[in-house]
């Protein structure tokens, strides 16, 4: 279920700056750099799911392992 998540976030972002290349080509400001800065945002937090720390784990992977017993 986490993967699926993770890829309609990735999904979402690229869509989000589609979306703002096609409002600034149409002359608006405000709400493609509001769309760009959600993208990013989105984009680091897939970062920081995805990417393995020192000993290669990641919060990905410790999520789908469930809590520790």
């Amino acid at each position: 279920m986490l993967d699926a998540a993770l890829s309609l976030m990735m999904l979402a972002a690229i869509a989000l700056v589609g979306g703002a290349v096609f409002l600034f080509l149409r002359g608006e400001r405000k709400r493609p750099v509001l769309m760009l800065t959600l993208a990013g945002i989105m984009v680091v937090n897939l970062i920081i799911w995805t990417l393995p720390d020192r000993s290669g784990a990641t919060l990905k992977g410790a999520a789908e392992a469930g809590p520790a017993q």
